[in-house]
């Protein structure tokens, strides 16, 4: 009796798991993006069971009642066309208005875009920032380009196939040679991982390519300070807070200005509670 976060597959019907495949079987009602693409996954493994239409689009109403189905003893099953819920998807607000109401949520994990390009392309891994998909045009997506440009960590982003060429060259226009990775229809028939620098990449994406696409761009290179050229306290705090407004963790951030000013651990831990503090 709860809602049941089921992970599937990516492009590979066979990757759904087996504990997967029994939280569908067991479930009331299985809520879906498109009901076209879930009924294909549940024929494939012999699950009969309802589906209910819940996507990006839906009413507040529709949220109300899956809700109430799961708070009321339905176990209700929610997927996505593909891979987790939640990852730029609308199931975050399903399991966050279950959860606000005292309601139980148990994930199934399964497979993510995300993790399996990361595990494809051979570029850093540790620390990662997904950034979902970019803004289609702006000032917004202007600044998280920008801040893209500062991450001394790997970022993940989804793109659309028809925009990826614009993407690839915005971002070699303002990054540079920064290391990078277009994956392709993972999983799938026609499986693709090119890792390049940013302008290959652009050059060699001139045209939309077919099929789901993640872009994964590796980290800016960060040298410690040469003796003489250390910053004040001050501007290492300002360092902290742009790097906890770019959402790295705290022990993480800490690490990089250890490395990057000289100083000890401690000393650039204290940098980064003081920027979270808002000390001056």
């Amino acid at each position: 009796m709860a809602l049941v976060v089921v992970g599937t597959p990516i492009g590979h019907l066979g990757d759904l798991s087996p504990r997967g495949v029994e939280a569908l079987k067991n479930a009331d009602v299985v809520a879906c993006e498109d009901t076209r693409v879930t009924r294909k996954l549940l024929q494939t493994h012999g699950i009969d069971v309802p589906v209910s239409p819940y996507h990006a689009h839906s009413p507040p109403a529709v949220l109300q009642r899956l809700a109430d189905r799961a708070l009321a003893g339905d176990d209700v099953a929610l997927v996505s066309d593909a891979g987790m819920p939640t990852l730029s998807d609308p199931g975050r607000e399903l399991v966050a208005t279950v959860r606000s109401r005292g309601g139980a949520v148990t994930v199934v994990p399964g497979p993510s875009a995300l993790t399996t390009a990361l595990a494809a392309c051979g570029l850093p891994t540790e620390p990662h920032l997904f950034l979902g998909f970019l803004p289609r045009q702006g000032k917004r997506r202007r600044q998280q380009i920008e801040w893209l440009a500062q991450l001394p960590v790997t970022g993940v982003l989804f793109e659309s196939a028809q925009r990826l060429p614009k993407t690839l060259g915005e971002l070699a226009d303002r990054l540079g040679e920064r290391p990078a990775a277009v994956a392709r229809e993972l999983t799938k028939r026609f499986e693709e991982v090119v890792v390049a620098p940013l302008p290959e990449l652009a050059g060699h994406f001139l045209e939309p390519p077919k099929g789901e696409i993640v872009l994964v761009v590796g980290p800016g290179h960060s040298s410690p300070s040469e003796p003489g050229d250390e910053l004040d306290e001050s501007a290492w705090v300002a360092e902290a807070a742009r790097g906890l407004a770019l959402g790295m963790a705290p022990s993480q951030l800490a690490k990089d200005l250890a490395n990057r000013s000289g100083s000890p651990r401690k000393k650039a831990y204290d940098w980064v509670m003081q920027a979270q503090r808002g000390d001056d």
